[in-house]
Formats: C-alpha cells, structure tokens, sequence
C-alpha cells in the first residue's frame, strides 16, 4: 500500500472484529471539501482513487481533480473484478492463450499470464430458441446448444481448469446480469482485514444493472476488459454526473419497464451519452430494488456510460432476501452510514451538471421501437406510429387486407419474454403468468403464426413461478422455458415456423416482434422481422394473445372465445392480486437453493474432458477456435496516411451490430465459401456469434449485415465499390483488393457511431479488414474506446456533416502523419479530400483518443500488444 493512502486509512470495528478503509471522511478534512456536495459516483471513484495512489497512474492532483468537478481530466479507474460472458468471453481467453504462447516462445513460465483481478464468466449467449412451446423445448436447445458449441465449451473449460483468479458459471446457469446482482455483487468487499467498494466493468454494455445495488461499473470491450485483468486500470475521463430526480409513485399497472422506457426517452433528448447518471430523490423509496435493475439495465440504451442508485434500506432487504449472510450485510450498512454513500435526506445538496425530473405518478404504459429504444409510445398509440413507420405500398396493403385470421403486415411473429432487463423483476413475470392463467381460464389460444418463448435470467425464477402454480399457465399459452440465457433479444431467436417464413418473403410483409428486452435495432431480432417493440413482460403476452400490434389493445378486443369477446381488463391483474403472491412465494431459500451448486453444471458440461495443460493446445483443423493475429506488436512509426480510400459511407446511428458479425452464416457469403473450401456442411455453418473464436470467419462478416446500408452502393448488406474499377463486392473481398495495393482504408460515418453492444469484433474486423481510420460526427462510448484498443485512429468531424459532403466514394482522403494524432490526446487539425474532378476540400477533425493511456495503446498498435510488451519487460 502507498504511504499516501495510509493517511486515509482508519479502523472500523464490525462484528467483534477489526477492519481497515480509506476513510472519505478523513479524505474531506485532508483535501479541503464538502463530500455531501458530491455525487455518489464521485464518492466511490473517490474511494477508488485513495486506494490506488501510487504517485505514478494515480496522484493527489487527480484526487484535487475528481472533487473539483474538472470534467474532461484524465483518471485512472481500478475496478475490483471482471464479468465476462461467453460471446465476449470466448475471443478474450483466446487472447490470453496466444498471450501464453507468446510468454512460452520467449522460454518464461506462461503461468505468469493470470488474470490479476478476479474474473466470472458465465455462458449465457448460446442457447438458441429452436424448439418452442413445448415441454421439452428446454432439453432440445440444450442438446443443441452443446452440439454446436462443444470447441468453444473446450477452450472455456481449459480455461476454467488452467487460469487462477478465473470462475466459471457453465450453460444453464442463468444470464450474466442477473448472476452479478443475485451472487456476485458484494458492494462492500474485503479482502483479509481491508474493506473496499466493489466495482466492476463487464464484457456487455448491460453490466450497469449491478448500480442498482450501488456497485459501479459498465460495459467495455473484451479488448480492454483483458487489460484490466491483466492489472491495466482503466483510463477515463473525469464524467459529468446527470442528476435524475425520482417523485412520486407509480399508477397501478404501469410497470419499471414503462419508467425505464420513459427515462431512456428523456434522457436521450437531453444527451448523455459519456456522462454517468445518479437516480435521487424521495420517489426512489418507492422502487423495489428489482425495479431499480431494470433501470440501471438499459443505462446503454438512454446512452449514458451507468445509472446509479445509491445505498438505502432497500439495498439491505435485496441482499437478505437474495441469501446474502447477515455478517455480510451488516458491514454494507455500517461502511455505507460510515462514508456517506447512504440515501439520506440531504441528497438536495449535491453538486449535479444538471438535473432532470422524473414524476412516477406521471409514467403511462408503453412500448418503444420499431427500431430503437429510445422512440417510447404510448400503449394506445402503437396503431399509428406503426402504421407511419411503413411505406407507401406496405400502408395499402394493410388497409387493403388487413385480416384478424390472415398473416399480413403488422402481425406479431415474435413474442418473449427475454433474460435480460425484465427477468430480475418478480412482479412483473408474476403479471404475465397470471394474464396466462386468465387466458387459459377464458380458453384463449395464441394465433399460429406467432412464435413465443420465455428464456429467465436465473433459476430462480421458475421456482417462483412454479410455487406461484404459475409455470403451466404459461407453458399453456406457448410460453415455455426456451433457456436460460440470452436468446431472442441478441438475435439467437431460432427459425420461423417454415409457413410463416414462406409466407413473409413471398408477400414481403412487415411483421413484428414484441419482446421484454432493451435492443430493438434494425435486423438484430430476426432477418424476416422489420419492425421490434420493447414493453414489459405482461405486455408482452397480450400481444402474444391479440396477434398483432395494429390493435388499441386497451379498447379492442384482444381475443374472441365462442361468442364472447376478451378485453385488455378481463386479462389484466391488480396490483394486490401480484403482491400478495410475492410475498407468498419469493423467500431466500429459493437463491440459496440455486446458487449452492452452480458451478458443477449439468451432465453434458461435465462430461466435456479437458486435458490440464498451461497453454491451450490449438487445433489446426477447427473451423471454430483459431490462434487469434492480435498479438504482433506493429508499434506505429512516423507514417503518413495519405490517398485513403473509403470502403463505406455510412449514414446516422450505425450500431455495433451493423458492424459486428452476427446471425446466420449465409453459403453464398464471403465466411460461407471459407467454410464448404474447409468441407463443412451448410447445416454445421452454425452462427457468426457460435465461431467468434475464429477471426477468419469474424472478419468475412464483419459489415455484412443485411440491415446496413453503405451509401457507395444501391443494395443493402455487406457491400461496397472498389476504386478505381467501379467493381461491385462483398466488403471483405474489396478489402483484399485494396490490401494487394498497399492502400490504406477509412470508414466515414454521421451521428451516434458504434451505438449498442459492447462488441469487441466491431473494432477487431475493422481492424483485420485493414481500416485505419473512422471518422464520424459522433461516436458511443463503448465502441470508441475498442477501435482505440485495436490502433484505429478514431476521428470527429468539427464542423461538417457527412450529408452535406455529398461523398461518393470515389474520393481519397490525406489523414496526415500519424505522429500529430499521437503527440497528445484530443488534438484538432485540418484533413484533405481530393475528389474525382481534382477539387480538394478540407474538414476539419478532433482525434478521439481521449486520454493518456489511450494513447499509449495506439502507439504499441493495441492494448494487447502493449500489455504483453509490459509483461515482457
């Protein structure tokens, strides 16, 4: 421990036993400040900041920094431990192996590459909805999902037997969200005789439900999430804090999914994106600590890096009811009270950028899409702002043909009930069973062209449900347990019944899902869906029931039985009737059950045999898992980028999952080819997300989506236009063309780039496609920071718009010496484009490396580089 943070360090006597902590009491006389004026977030930075004073990555001027509110300066977060899961998981332990190779080639023990903070990683994102509505769904996606995946299970479970300060949860264990606020998260932590806050970063940008519990921590990359297990501190800008004032009480039957789909509504008008936000105020006694998660959740979706509620009595009764020990919980308190991060009265005082007000009693039931989840409607206005969001010809035909009993436009394909934002809430999935168990009372049926599936984030869940005698209802109604995972909502929704499929190609409808999750983008949830609602889980399943979302589903009827006609308040339960079945069925003992034998797993993950060994032996005819490049360190020499050529001009809000590889691999693609020249059968292409441990296939789809439009071309998809040719081709194929010239790439977008996921393949095949540079009006934060991880340049227009450049793509673009962009971060300077007729303009651009560090991993060409360069030395 420094000798700085031991002036900040006092006793604290809990339990009959004595503890240490840096104590923010004592840190506000030492340094000169009010604490009660800083906001929760600044505090536990704070805290972390102490902790970590080593007069190199941490000074006492970055402490004056933080409690002056000098936003934009540059910190050094050290979270406690990592959450991975295994989409992001399976490329980052691939990395730390060929990081142990490395360590071996050089005759060293590749022991010494351990990660140095702990790490859980869950496997939640392979489970597949393939069966549906059955009683043996569960069992049919389990045996597929390990058939499909049993390389990728391999290299986990290698790592699992061979990395200390590793944990593993195996399939089935639950999602890795609901993991971390039902198990992992301590709040307070300790390690011997030492108390500390907990904090966390996480491989997927939902890592912020855990700041329902108070447990900062956010989404990064797996590229920089490697960093920090490799004992890398995060380098960040000190963040604005969005105060957001919670009033008031919720109407009956508007749910936490309504509030958290109206707060991502106002918050992005207001413009977060970068900022940390901090949920206060008098209403916030009024939300369950469950509520609370689904906010947090979907911090990712109103933009802002997390969403943090502070320490209350409700945190306390979370963590009894969730099975936490007493001791455990009684440190929480004490140390909370102790350092002034409890909910007190006084929360007026704190010092908020600014402040926004959210009156609960003013919250209406809602929906939002159908392609983002910032774009709320009102439960009874879905009618016309579906209708709008159609064109010309799909509006006649719908008014034309618009049948209950007939698949047309506007019918929902897709209804579930997904793991993520909502399963962590009781009461609402306590809602949805009884509007099941009303349904089937009226003898309701669910129309045939709507596919349903119910995938919980833990276990836990169906024991409640199935003590509630809720868990028939709903297998009655076709919501049965498809997994427990991540499914429908990160597109793992599974095939179409064949006729509904024919059906929606041969009439080219626009049909919808409605779904309980927080993604709703442009061809993330399904191909053949056009159009994708997020509401709550009780919503979910009347609209299930009603078929379609052209109906006003609180006046219409929603089903008809025989004669008599069902309306919304014939389904709808009371807020009594799902209270008093709470209290009933949900008890500790259900997650003290659940969590006792959680990492054995079940028979097909036992029955995976892993040879012990340091390093992982490669296999160099798996198609799955392949010895990722990343790792050559090109450190960046005084080089000049000049006659860059575009390979794709893109529009506004282009998300990760445009740019990231995902779905189904189709034959006739770039990866398909690679694939059959490999002899693998179509039916074993299996998905983008299935072989990510393979950059080979990564990087073939990478801007393959269908959804995504380059403007250089006519047609959706992967496309784009080599120059000087004018050739037509898939985008991995031109980037070879332009790789054989030795031509550098650039990528050129307008607003809100890299909005979404925290997809590490979205930098790393931009990195193998031989893209230098990306410059954009905007970008989110998640996806700036990896494209910096992997040594491409981020760059932000000053002062133009990509509209009003009128690009072609036929222009070629001088960045300059590479050396300005490195010389500090932040720096602005003038770009050349020089267009086909011999006109030149210049634009002007700001270089979003941000930080210090980050510069320093764009020189060394990588965080990986850099960290195995440090390892080395």
């Amino acid at each position: 421990m420094h000798s700085t943070t031991s002036n900040f360090l006092e006793n604290l006597n809990i339990l009959d036993r004595k503890f240490q902590y840096v104590s923010l009491n004592k840190a506000e006389k030492i340094l000169n400040f009010d604490i009660k004026k800083l906001p929760f977030c600044y505090r536990i930075l704070l805290e972390n900041l102490i902790r970590k004073i080593d007069g190199k990555n941490v000074t006492k001027k970055d402490l004056k920094n933080l409690i002056n509110f000098d936003y934009g300066k540059e910190i050094f977060f050290s979270p406690s431990r990592v959450l991975m899961q295994d989409y992001t998981g399976v490329p980052a332990i691939a990395d730390l192996a060929a990081m142990r190779d490395k360590i071996k080639e050089k005759g060293r023990d590749p022991k010494i590459i351990n990660p140095k903070v702990p790490v859980s990683l869950v496997i939640d994102h392979s489970v597949s909805v393939d069966s549906y509505s059955k009683q043996s769904s569960l069992e049919i996606n389990v045996k597929k999902e390990y058939s499909r995946n049993k390389e990728r299970y391999m290299l986990l479970k290698w790592a699992q037997k061979s990395l200390e300060n590793f944990t593993l949860f195996p399939p089935g264990s639950g999602i890795c969200h609901q993991i971390n606020i039902e198990y992992l998260a301590d709040i307070v932590s300790q390690t011997k005789d030492i108390l500390f806050l907990d904090s966390v970063v996480g491989t997927d940008s939902h890592t912020t439900m855990v700041n329902a519990l108070s447990v900062l921590g956010w989404g990064v990359g797996g590229i920089e999430a490697e960093a920090v297990m490799l004992g890398q501190p995060i380098s960040m800008q000190i963040p604005e804090i969005v105060g957001v004032r919670i009033s008031g009480v919720l109407k009956p039957g508007v749910t936490a999914t309504d509030v958290v789909l109206t707060i991502t509504e106002t918050l992005r008008k207001l413009n977060v994106v970068g900022k940390f936000v901090e949920f206060f105020g008098p209403g916030i006694k009024s939300l369950t600590l469950s509520e609370r998660s689904t906010i947090s959740n979907m911090a990712p979706e109103y933009g802002a890096t997390c969403g943090l509620f502070p320490i209350d009595n409700e945190t306390l009764k979370y963590l009894e009811i969730t099975g936490r020990k007493k001791s455990k919980i009684e440190i929480v308190e004490i140390y909370a009270k102790k350092q002034n991060l409890w909910h007190e009265e006084n929360y007026e005082n704190i010092n908020y950028t600014e402040i926004v007000e959210i009156k609960l009693g003013s919250i209406e039931s809602s929906l939002s899409g159908p392609k983002r989840p910032q774009d709320r409607i009102k439960l009874g206005k879905i009618t016309n702002k579906y209708f709008e969001s159609l064109n010309d010809n799909e509006k006649k035909e719908l008014q034309k043909f618009n049948k209950e009993d007939q698949l047309n436009h506007g019918k929902v394909c897709i209804a579930a009930i997904t793991s993520c934002t909502n399963t962590s809430n009781p009461s609402v999935l306590l809602m949805a069973g009884l509007i099941a168990k009303k349904a089937l009372d009226f003898g309701i049926k669910v129309p045939w062209w709507v596919k349903t599936s119910f995938a919980p984030g833990s276990k836990v869940v169906e024991k409640y449900l199935d003590r509630a005698n809720l868990i028939e209802p709903l297998n009655g109604v076709g919501f049965n347990i498809v997994g427990y995972g991540c499914t429908t909502c990160i597109g793992n929704s599974g095939p179409l019944d064949q006729k509904v499929s024919d059906l929606i190609e041969d009439k080219d409808l626009n049909v919808c899902s409605v779904i309980s999750g927080n993604r709703n983008f442009e061809g993330r949830i399904h191909p053949l869906v056009k159009s994708n609602f997020l509401t709550s889980p009780p919503l979910v399943v009347m609209f299930a029931i009603a078929g379609r979302v052209n109906i006003n589903i609180k006046n219409e009827k929603i089903a008809q039985v025989g004669g008599k006609e069902i309306f919304f308040e014939d389904l709808w339960p009371s807020n009594e009737e799902v209270n008093e079945i709470m209290e009933k069925v949900l008890t500790k003992d259900l997650y003290e059950k659940n969590y006792k034998g959680i990492f054995k797993g079940d028979e097909n993950w036992r029955n995976l045999r892993v040879k012990n060994s340091s390093t992982y032996e490669w296999s160099l005819s798996s198609t799955y898992i392949k010895k990722p490049p990343f790792l050559d360190n090109h450190e960046k020499k005084s080089e000049k980028i000049i006659n860059a050529r575009p390979l794709l001009i893109l529009g506004d809000s282009i998300t990760t999952d445009h740019i990231s590889p995902a779905g189904a691999i189709k034959e006739n693609s770039q990866a398909g080819k690679y694939l059959m020249e490999r002899q693998v059968n179509v039916d074993d292409f299996n998905s983008y997300g299935a072989r990510r441990g393979n950059h080979e296939i990564m990087v073939r789809g990478t801007f393959a989506n269908i959804r995504i439009k380059n403007h250089m071309v006519d047609d959706f998809g992967g496309y784009t236009k080599h120059y000087p040719t004018g050739n037509i081709g898939e985008i991995h194929k031109i980037a070879k063309m332009y790789e054989s010239k030795d031509i550098p790439l650039i990528v050129v977008a307008g607003k809100e780039y890299g909005t979404g996921s925290s997809r590490d393949w979205a930098a790393k095949g931009t990195k193998l496609l031989g893209i230098r540079v990306v410059i954009a009006e905007s970008f989110e934060r998640i996806h700036r920071s990896n494209l910096v991880g992997m040594g491409v340049l981020p760059l932000q227009f000053s002062n133009a718009r990509v509209k009003e450049l009128n690009l072609k793509g036929n222009e070629l673009f001088d960045i300059g010496n590479l050396e300005i962009f490195m010389s500090k971060p932040n720096i602005k300077m003038k770009i050349k484009i020089k267009f086909e007729d011999g006109s030149t303009t210049e634009v002007r651009v700001e270089s979003r490396i941000d930080t210090f560090k980050e510069l320093k991993y764009f020189k060394k060409d990588g965080i990986l580089p850099f960290v195995l360069d440090k390892v080395n030395s």
